[in-house]
Formats: structure tokens, C-alpha cells, sequence
């Protein structure tokens, strides 16, 4: 056997991964309005596309629009390959696993079962703009920030060089109207007097909302306290033992404070009327509504299931516009450019319908298996996994993850995050089939949500109860599922009913 050095030809079959596949496999975990802002760039960048509803009967013969996912009768990896001319065809191309040693195909298959497009949930056709209606979002006030409405007011009553530390302060108090930040700290950083700092931060907390500027919540109520004029020892007392107040020890605190039962409970109720957090009440940053990507509708004996178009532009490809430019004169480069724009163009419209297909065939089979909660709530939602769902559509589970990300679907139960559907099993208690750990918890939140003050169920109670209902549940488990669902012990629940008897 020789050992020098050699040339060697071999020839292998593999499955390259181009950036223009890399990117539709991204796709599929974007949520709508994240492909929203992805085709709003590829506007900018690519002049051959076009996101206009195409209601003009003279542009409709220019352009090329890919069928609405409920029009097509054939199947998605027949004829039309994704990247045009690649190897990988349609969905196929899309079902990859990163984490595999090679990319394979696990099926060719994918062929969406087709809609009558009747459920008409998105007000639009085929992917087109919505039509015009009211728009909700004008009709929100533009809501002044706490730092603005502080502001305001510091400018009215503070000047000189007060009002730059007045600046500097209002900047440390969070949406809540706490100031988050020592003193001494803004003292050393703006390097004046620390109690030029305090004079300043009691302006402030002279401002409205009653209670802004507060370090810590005892104050803040202080504050409140004493602009009810209701700030005397007794609450003064009560106010600086808050946590025996949290705790539930009330004979304790009608010792501190000196009073009787019925003072005590005239305070309790005094400070209940109070806003522990008096920042809120002003706009911060705005938080986005959540939007459905998929809705789902009962139709017949079965369920629809449709894309929510209006989130998606309708995305065409300008073909009189490439005609156009390449009839003029060009050189080798124009040509090159504007051959890349066409397949970029071709790439995206048929890589956001097969996205389309891919979501409809992934929704669709978690409304079948998940009947039962659709007809009756979630005390039926059954035990599922990724791998069952791409079991039975025969793709890669990796896919299917893909899929449910930051996804929506919107029913007549509400609006729901796909991965929701997706549960672990808790095992029956008389061995029948096993149940979803979602039902388990929320047969926990009506136990407790049900339960008589003067007889709080402890966790070993609510293990015997949700054993008589099937469930096989160890109490430890109940346990991290009540603290899961931000449900306080038995403990802390009784300590709570006896301040809401006060």
C-alpha cells in the first residue's frame, strides 16, 4: 500500500443548504406581523415587487400572484420547486433539522386539505389589504408619560439650578413612580449638597399623582396618608409595620399601634384606598395587541381553519416592470442585477405561500386533535407533543416547533399561543387515558377559586379532591403548579381572606 501523498476524485449526493432555503426555514417561525416588517424590506430592496391588492383589472394581467392557500387543488411539491431550479422542492425543502449530522427530506408530501374560503374572519380575499374600516388606534389618546406630567410641573414651581437636579430625579422614577435610585448617589454624580438633593425630591413629592417620588412603598402610602390628612400616629404605626400587616397579625398590630378592632379595621380600610402605585395611572410605552395568525371557526360538524390575510400584504411579482427594464440597454452587470431581483422576487412570493400551507397543515392538525377542548373547554385538552403532530403530517418535529412559534390562533374560546395546545400527560387515576397537565391546573384554580374562607384547602386536601375527580397527582406537583399559576399557599390564602373580612 502506498504512502505518498495523492489526488483523489469522489463523487457524493448532499443537500445543500443556500441562504435563500436558510431564510425560508426562518419564515416559518415568524410570526404575521414579523413577516409584515420582513416584506417591508424586501420592498425596499427588491424594485420587481409589489405589495399592492391588485384591484385594478389593468394590472391584474401583470402580475404574478401566488393562489390563496384554499384555491389550489394540486398538490404543494408537484411541479413548482422553491428556489427555482434548486433541488429541494416545496415544503420538503422547508422541513429541515438543524441539528441533524445531514439535512434530509422527511416527506414530499404536502398537500393542504382545501377551504371553501367562507370563513371570511380576515375581511379580505386572497392576502389583500383589509378593506377600510374604523381604525381603532386613532381612537386612543395620546396619554402623557409620567415624566412628562412630572416635568410640567417641576418647570411651574422649581427654577434655577434646582430644576436641572428636579430633572435628574424625575428621570429615576420608573412607570410605577418610584425613584429608583439613592440620594447619595445623585448627590456624588451631580456633586451638590446631599440635602439640596432631599429638598429637591420634596418638591417633588408634592407633585401630582399624590405618592410619586416615593423610595419604597411605606412612603408612598406616607404620602398619601398625609394628604388625606390622615396621617397620625396610629397610621404612622400601621404604615411602618406593613409586613405584620402582610403577614396577617392583626392582634399584633392593634398592640403597636394602640388601638381597638374597630379603629384597626377603619385603618386597614383607609389604606386600601390608597394607589400603590400612582405612576401607572399615566401613559409609558404602549403595549402592542396581541394579533391572531390563525383563526379557526365551526363549520358544520367540522372546523375552518383560514391564514389571518389582513396581517399579510398580498405580494406580487411586477412582471410589465421587468419587462420594461430589460428591454432598454444594458450592460453585463444591469442584466446580472436584474435576473437576481427576478429569482429573489419569484423566491419570496413562493416561499411565503408554502409558509402559508405549512401553517394551515400544522393548525389544522391541532384542532383535530384537540376536538375536544375546542367543543368544551380546557378541563378536555388532551396530553400532545410535537413529535405526534409531525408524526401524522409527516414532517420533522423541528418543523412543527417552527411552526407554533409566536404564533396565535384566535377562537370562539379566545385567543390562544399554539405551543398552548401542547401539554404533558398526567397520568389517570383508575388507569384510564391519560389527561393534559393544562386540565390538571385548571381543575386546581376552581378547587381553590371555590373554596370556603374558614376552611382553606391545603395542598394535601386539593391531592385527595383532584384524586376523586381521576387525577394521579403527587402533591408536589400540585404544589408547583399552584405556584406556577401565581396561587398563594394555604397559608398565605387564609391570611388573605381574614384582610379581606376586616
Amino acid at each position: 500500500m502506498s504512502l505518498a501523498p495523492r489526488l483523489d476524485l469522489r463523487q457524493s449526493q448532499s443537500l445543500v443548504m443556500t441562504p435563500q432555503l436558510q431564510q425560508a426555514i426562518k419564515l416559518l417561525a415568524l410570526s404575521n406581523l414579523e413577516i409584515e416588517t420582513f416584506i417591508a424590506e424586501e420592498l425596499e430592496r427588491n424594485p420587481l415587487l409589489d405589495s399592492s391588492g391588485g384591484d385594478s383589472e389593468d394590472s391584474a394581467p401583470e402580475r404574478d400572484a401566488p393562489e390563496p392557500v384554499e384555491a389550489r387543488d394540486e398538490p404543494a411539491d408537484t411541479s413548482e420547486l422553491l428556489m427555482g431550479g434548486g433541488e429541494a422542492a416545496g415544503e420538503a425543502a422547508l422541513d429541515v433539522d438543524f441539528t441533524a449530522e445531514t439535512f434530509h427530506h422527511d416527506s414530499p408530501s404536502d398537500a393542504p386539505g382545501s377551504l371553501d374560503g367562507s370563513l371570511g374572519l380576515s375581511g379580505t380575499a386572497s392576502g389583500g389589504a383589509p378593506e377600510d374600516g374604523p381604525d381603532f388606534d386613532s381612537f386612543a389618546d395620546n396619554a402623557e408619560s409620567l415624566a412628562d406630567h412630572l416635568m410640567a410641573q417641576a418647570g411651574a414651581t422649581i427654577d434655577g439650578h434646582d430644576l436641572f437636579i428636579a430633572q435628574h430625579l424625575i428621570d429615576q422614577i420608573d412607570e410605577a413612580g418610584y425613584l429608583t435610585v439613592p440620594l447619595l448617589e445623585v448627590a456624588n454624580r451631580l456633586g451638590v449638597a446631599l440635602a439640596r438633593v432631599e429638598a429637591v425630591l420634596a418638591q417633588i413629592q408634592t407633585f401630582d399623582p399624590t405618592g410619586v417620588g416615593a423610595r419604597n412603598l411605606a412612603e408612598c402610602l406616607a404620602l398619601q396618608a398625609k394628604e388625606a390628612d390622615r396621617y397620625d400616629p396610629c397610621m404612622a404605626a400601621l404604615i411602618d409595620n406593613l409586613e405584620l400587616l402582610a403577614r396577617g397579625e392583626l392582634a399584633r398590630l392593634k398592640r403597636i399601634c394602640q388601638v381597638d378592632d374597630e379603629d384597626l379595621a377603619d385603618m386597614i380600610r383607609e389604606l386600601r384606598g390608597y394607589d400603590p402605585k400612582p405612576g401607572c395611572r399615566y401613559g409609558g410605552e404602549p403595549v402592542p395587541a396581541v394579533v391572531p395568525d390563525i383563526f379557526v371557526a365551526r363549520r358544520g360538524d367540522g372546523w375552518a381553519v383560514e391564514i389571518n390575510a389582513a396581517t399579510l400584504p398580498r405580494l406580487l411579482v411586477n412582471r410589465a416592470y421587468y419587462v420594461e427594464l430589460s428591454g432598454g440597454k444594458q450592460d453585463k452587470t444591469s442584466k446580472a442585477w436584474l435576473s437576481d431581483c427576478l429569482a429573489s422576487a419569484n423566491w419570496l412570493v413562493k416561499a411565503l405561500d408554502q409558509r402559508q400551507r405549512t401553517i394551515i397543515k400544522v393548525a389544522s392538525e391541532i384542532v383535530k386533535q384537540q376536538q375536544a377542548f375546542f367543543h368544551n373547554g380546557v378541563a378536555h385538552l388532551k396530553p400532545l407533543t410535537l413529535r405526534q403532530v409531525a408524526e401524522v403530517i409527516e414532517m420533522h418535529e423541528s418543523t412543527v416547533s417552527r411552526v407554533t412559534s409566536n404564533k396565535y390562533l384566535s377562537c370562539a374560546r379566545g385567543l390562544f399561543e399554539l405551543k398552548y395546545f401542547f401539554t404533558s400527560a398526567i397520568q389517570s387515576a383508575d388507569g384510564g387515558e391519560a389527561v393534559s397537565a393544562e386540565a390538571v391546573k385548571n381543575a386546581i384554580r376552581t378547587l381553590i377559586a371555590a373554596e370556603d374562607p374558614k376552611k382553606i384547602l391545603s395542598d394535601d386536601t386539593l391531592v385527595e379532591m383532584l384524586n376523586e375527580k381521576g387525577f394521579d397527582i403527587a402533591r408536589r406537583t400540585v404544589a408547583k403548579y399552584r405556584e406556577a399559576m401565581g396561587i398563594g399557599s394555604s397559608v398565605q390564602r387564609r391570611r388573605q381572606k381574614a384582610l379581606e373580612g376586616v
